[in-house]
């Protein structure tokens, strides 16, 4: 779950121009999305921090004088940038961290709140080109939907220590010179961070437990089963306790029955009503949704985020915003269906509330 840090640099070395600066500097502008993103909980938002980062680096160069790495200035810079854009901002939350869970798969829909949602963050731009498996693994396990959500309940301060100590292994006394405080006041963030992370976990997460041989057998299983509107087949997938979120709808529903009867009333009405694209997101597996307009066009929906375990699905959270679509990479509609999928031709969406 730690990264390292690089040596240190010439004095000189960032104010000799833009082709060096770009050059000592822009090997760390993923690791800078990834942990905007972790601090703010929003891909969007991180997307624009970072340029705002590397825009007040720019400007600060010349004054880089070598006593840390520009790795570490970097981080001085982006946290900086996070704790002002965090300032009188309301953590980004899952359905399930504002309530309980509904009790009637057939009942009525709660209608959006004024929520600023959490956002999945796509494993395509966090890729750093590491090769040790272990550093991979390490990586994916610090950008986990769970752990992201819960970092959200933290005080800015105290998710900025937590992050940086445990996620990016800089030393106390960096974190302490970044921050502008004492050692033993970073001592202090980080164990009242651990205290409150552990009190406010909203649930348990178990994707690292799962093999990538199992968590890609579940999501071709997981993505089939829709296709068909095999609702019997998704339920077999889930775990007795399973989750369903769908932001920004705040309704959500705890336990395998409950979810396989909303599949069943108001989501998987027919086949081939949705199609579907493999992706991956915050080191979990993911599957963006089609859904059949009334021009018989499938169009980007949702992207889907499954929490796997060697038992099953633990978790399920839909993001209905199409918007996720460009940043994952995947197109805004699908052409014509393969032929023999089974999956029907033409055909309306149901009517109803929009489905997950």
């Amino acid at each position: 779950m730690t990264q390292t840090t690089d040596a240190r640099v010439d004095v000189g070395g960032l104010s000799d121009g833009p082709d060096v600066f770009a050059r000592l500097t822009s090997p760390y502008r993923r690791e800078l999305l990834a942990y905007c993103y972790r601090m703010l909980g929003s891909i969007h938002d991180a997307e624009d921090l970072v340029q705002e980062i590397y825009l007040r680096a720019w400007r600060a160069h010349e004054t880089f004088e070598g006593r840390s790495s520009p790795r570490t200035w970097l981080y001085r810079i982006a946290t900086n940038a996070c704790l002002t854009a965090l300032e009188n901002r309301k953590r980004r939350p899952l359905p399930s961290g504002l309530g309980g869970p509904a009790e009637d798969p057939e009942g009525p829909m709660a209608p959006p709140p004024e929520v600023t949602w959490l956002q999945p963050f796509p494993d395509r731009m966090a890729d750093t080109g590491a090769e040790d498996p272990a550093a991979i693994v390490a990586a994916r396990s610090s950008l986990r939907l769970a752990l992201i959500a819960t970092l959200q309940y933290l005080p800015p301060r105290q998710r900025a220590v937590l992050i940086l100590r445990e996620v990016l292994a800089l030393r106390a006394t960096e974190v302490a010179e970044l921050l502008g405080v004492s050692v033993p006041a970073v001592k202090s963030l980080l164990q009242r961070a651990r205290a409150q992370l552990d009190q406010a976990a909203p649930y348990e997460d178990r994707t690292s437990e799962t093999s990538d041989a199992r968590r890609r057998e579940l999501l071709d299983r997981y993505a089939t089963a829709f296709e068909n509107a095999d609702v019997t087949a998704l339920i077999g997938l889930l775990t007795e306790d399973a989750v369903l979120e769908m932001p920004p709808t705040p309704t959500w529903f705890a336990g395998r029955e409950p979810i396989g009867r909303f599949f069943a009333s108001r989501v998987l009405t027919e086949p081939g009503l949705f199609r579907t694209v493999p992706t991956a997101a915050n080191g979990q597996p993911a599957v963006a949704l089609y859904r059949r307009g009334p021009d018989g066009v499938h169009h980007a929906h949702a992207v889907t985020v499954l929490s796997a375990h060697e038992m099953g699905i633990t978790r399920v959270v839909v993001f209905r915003d199409p918007d996720l679509f460009d940043l994952f990479g995947l197109p805004p509609a699908l052409g014509p269906a393969p032929a023999g999928t089974g999956r029907s031709g033409g055909g309306s969406p149901a009517p109803d509330e929009p489905a997950p």
